[in-house]
Protein backbone atom coordinates (compact mmCIF):
# COMPACT_ATOMS: atom_id res chain seq x y z
CA UNK A 1 0.00 0.00 0.00
CA UNK A 2 1.61 3.30 -0.98
CA UNK A 3 2.30 5.83 1.47
CA UNK A 4 0.03 8.48 0.19
CA UNK A 5 -2.98 6.30 1.05
CA UNK A 6 -1.93 5.86 4.47
CA UNK A 7 -1.59 9.38 5.32
CA UNK A 8 -4.66 9.81 2.85
CA UNK A 9 -6.70 7.98 5.70
CA UNK A 10 -5.32 9.30 8.82
CA UNK A 11 -5.76 13.05 7.19
CA UNK A 12 -9.67 11.91 6.56
CA UNK A 13 -10.05 10.49 10.21
CA UNK A 14 -8.79 13.63 11.44
CA UNK A 15 -10.89 15.89 9.49
CA UNK A 16 -14.06 14.05 10.31
CA UNK A 17 -12.96 14.15 14.23
CA UNK A 18 -12.60 17.93 13.27
CA UNK A 19 -15.56 18.67 11.50
CA UNK A 20 -17.90 16.32 14.25
CA UNK A 21 -16.45 18.58 17.19
CA UNK A 22 -16.72 22.00 15.22
CA UNK A 23 -20.50 20.88 14.68
CA UNK A 24 -21.05 19.56 18.58
CA UNK A 25 -19.31 22.97 20.30
CA UNK A 26 -20.19 25.17 17.04
CA UNK A 27 -16.94 26.37 15.76
CA UNK A 28 -17.73 27.14 11.79
CA UNK A 29 -13.33 27.38 11.88
CA UNK A 30 -12.99 24.22 12.87
CA UNK A 31 -15.74 22.61 10.92
CA UNK A 32 -13.79 24.31 7.75
CA UNK A 33 -10.70 23.18 8.98
CA UNK A 34 -11.82 19.30 9.41
CA UNK A 35 -13.45 19.97 5.80
CA UNK A 36 -10.13 20.74 4.63
CA UNK A 37 -8.07 18.08 6.04
CA UNK A 38 -10.60 15.73 4.59
CA UNK A 39 -10.31 17.07 1.26
CA UNK A 40 -6.68 16.29 1.60
CA UNK A 41 -7.38 13.34 3.03
CA UNK A 42 -9.40 11.89 -0.76
CA UNK A 43 -6.31 13.58 -2.94
CA UNK A 44 -3.52 11.59 -0.97
CA UNK A 45 -5.57 8.72 -0.92
CA UNK A 46 -6.29 9.02 -4.73
CA UNK A 47 -2.34 9.65 -5.35
CA UNK A 48 -2.13 7.03 -3.25
CA UNK A 49 -4.30 4.35 -5.17
CA UNK A 50 -2.78 5.78 -9.33
CA UNK A 51 0.77 4.89 -7.55
CA UNK A 52 -0.89 1.28 -6.17
CA UNK A 53 -2.04 0.89 -9.84
CA UNK A 54 0.80 1.80 -11.76
CA UNK A 55 2.71 -0.16 -9.71
CA UNK A 56 0.72 -3.35 -10.33
CA UNK A 57 1.00 -2.41 -13.89
CA UNK A 58 4.81 -2.30 -14.34
CA UNK A 59 5.24 -5.63 -12.24
CA UNK A 60 2.85 -7.50 -14.51
CA UNK A 61 5.30 -5.58 -17.55
CA UNK A 62 7.91 -6.75 -15.97
CA UNK A 63 6.51 -10.28 -15.00
CA UNK A 64 5.34 -10.47 -19.11
CA UNK A 65 8.54 -9.63 -20.45
CA UNK A 66 10.65 -12.04 -18.37
CA UNK A 67 8.38 -14.90 -18.99
CA UNK A 68 8.23 -14.24 -22.92
CA UNK A 69 12.14 -14.25 -22.87
CA UNK A 70 12.24 -17.59 -20.80
CA UNK A 71 10.65 -19.17 -23.94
Amino acid sequence: MDKNRIEGNVDKAKGSVKDTAGKVIGNDRLRAEGEVDKAKGHIKDAAGKAADAARRGIDRTSDTISNASKH
